[in-house]
């Protein structure tokens, strides 16, 4: 029952487009005025997410004249992260500073998805997921 498109068009809603924003950063021809990708972690510049929770952290500032009330930060699937090149160490940091950010400053909540499965081998992914889940209240 709710129009994810009116919220956006009301800036209610921010969406990062992750794999538009890649194909720009990997394949663009030059480079773009402005802030940062989200993702610039992928061109080897800055092994870190710090651009990608400065746009959380700019995609969560009201706009003048409103403010949020309990916002919510939704991040489908975090080993997409990983699976693009980034450290357990890197997200569980950006994973921290956005929980420090929405749920302490903000009064809001984060809501993460993060495929698991019992028989993977992926060593990188299954300290993530145990990591997480000791700081999860669900």
């Amino acid at each position: 029952g709710v129009s994810l498109a009116a919220a956006k068009e009301q800036g209610q809603l921010v969406f990062l487009e992750g794999l538009k924003c890649c194909l720009e950063l990997l394949f663009g021809e030059q480079e773009q005025p402005g802030p940062p990708s989200p993702l610039q972690f992928l061109s080897g510049s800055s092994p870190d997410l710090r651009a990608l929770f400065g746009f959380v952290r700019q995609s969560l500032a009201p706009a003048e004249g409103h403010s949020w009330k309990g916002p919510v930060l939704l991040l489908d699937d975090l080993s997409v992260l990983l699976s693009l090149g980034a450290a357990p160490v890197a997200v569980l940091d950006f994973m921290h500073y956005c929980r420090v950010s929405v749920c302490c400053q903000l009064k809001g909540n984060v809501v993460v998805l993060l495929h698991s499965n019992e028989d993977s081998e992926d060593e990188e992914n299954e300290l993530v997921v145990n990591s997480l889940c000791h700081h999860s209240d669900l």
